[in-house]
């Protein structure tokens, strides 16, 4: 049987030899055009980390292989074949019944050989919870700068933290190409419960739906909103009686840690909004850092040994990283109402989405603060 490692050698020799059918002409059309912009964008970003970002996007259309394939071949290990086979399931699904724009989307592999996909840098100033945006060309302006090589995002952090930010890196296991590409399903996923990719995908691909530059928040909680309701119907479409009860009980854990975490970034908010000394707040700061991390071990003892935030809460907790959890589900009962309203037919919901993305700014976040 084939391991991780075994199959990406092989993997290497086959682009070799395919090279035509790896690297179509409208992607190398794609990636150069990426290049071209980027020299024209020097006083906003360096050509050298549009450079990254197009070797990173090319290694991964190079390392692609057909999931077909692999389920077809007798080295592919069983537990890989089985994985490869639940994702064509999950595209069907997505397809069918959630309407998502699947396409060609997460019907190849690529082994990326590495622990995620990229890593992406957070910033916020040492007094505020209200994060650094970056703008690109086709994202438009987001809260964080993604980098596909590790040493490159901490070279980057180690910059901002000289200028006095806080910074926050995070490892990311999957992205969303926005349809530029079509996305492949990585090597750095393929650890996750079958209901944890399904939740994935149907999530990335709603992006392809529904996307608004320069709002992160929005657009995360749009994906995020299409993907509990696409995991909740192909559960039950599946009649995984067993895997709902924990999927529901991970849901409840997750939103228990974001309201933890929100409700102290307020607090945070709160103290530098008050007109004290930069040595006071930077003391109370502390102080609150440490009482999250109390409540958090508090909230930790009802969840039954689960530990899975234990990481999270091992790290700075500066504003850079607080502001990571809000941008994933501020809007979400937004968008949740927003589907009961569509009586639960998907392409009505995207449709009414996409309608308020068309509205002016203003009239959109007198929607969105009601929520």
């Amino acid at each position: 049987m084939l391991d991780h490692a075994r199959l990406l050698s092989r993997f290497k020799v086959r682009q070799r030899m395919n090279l035509e059918i790896a690297i179509s002409k409208s992607n190398l059309i794609k990636l150069i055009v990426l290049l071209v912009i980027s020299a024209f964008l020097l006083s906003c970003e360096t050509v050298g980390y549009y450079s990254q970002a197009a070797r990173g996007q090319l290694a991964i259309v190079f390392g692609r292989e057909e999931i077909q394939q692999l389920i077809s071949d007798a080295e592919t290990s069983e537990k890989l074949r089985n994985k490869f086979a639940e994702v064509l399931q999950i595209r069907e699904f997505a397809a069918t019944e959630l309407d998502l724009p699947v396409a060609n989307n997460y019907s190849t592999y690529v082994d990326v050989s590495r622990d995620h996909a990229v890593w992406n840098v957070f910033a916020a100033p040492e007094f505020s919870t209200d994060p650094v945006n970056w703008c690109y060309p086709i994202a438009g302006c987001v809260t964080y700068r993604g980098y596909f090589n590790e040493a490159g995002a901490l070279n980057y952090a180690a910059q901002l933290e000289g200028e006095g930010f806080d910074v926050y890196t995070g490892g990311v296991d999957a992205y969303s190409t926005l349809g530029w590409f079509d996305d492949s399903l990585l090597s750095t996923v393929m650890s996750r419960a079958n209901y944890q990719l399904a939740g994935l995908i149907f999530h990335e691909l709603a992006h392809q739906v529904v996307y608004l530059p320069g709002d992160t928040t929005f657009n995360e909680s749009f994906a995020t909103a299409v993907e509990r309701e696409g995991l909740r119907r192909w559960l039950q479409a599946n009649d995984r009686t067993d895997t709902i009860a924990i999927a529901e009980r991970d849901r409840i854990r997750q939103q228990q840690f974001i309201d933890l975490v929100t409700e102290f970034r307020n607090q945070f908010t709160e103290l530098y909004e008050l007109e004290i000394s930069v040595e006071r707040k930077r003391e109370e700061k502390t102080v609150l850092q440490i009482r999250l991390r109390e409540e958090y071990e508090i909230l930790k003892a009802s969840w039954d040994g689960y530990s899975g935030y234990d990481s999270w809460f091992s790290r700075s907790l500066n504003n850079a990283q607080l502001s990571t959890v809000g941008s994933y589900n501020d809007y979400v009962l937004f968008f949740n109402n927003l589907l009961d309203k569509a009586d639960g037919v998907m392409p009505d919901f995207y449709a009414e989405a996409q309608r308020i993305v068309a509205l002016s700014e203003e009239e959109r976040n007198s929607l969105l603060e009601k929520y």
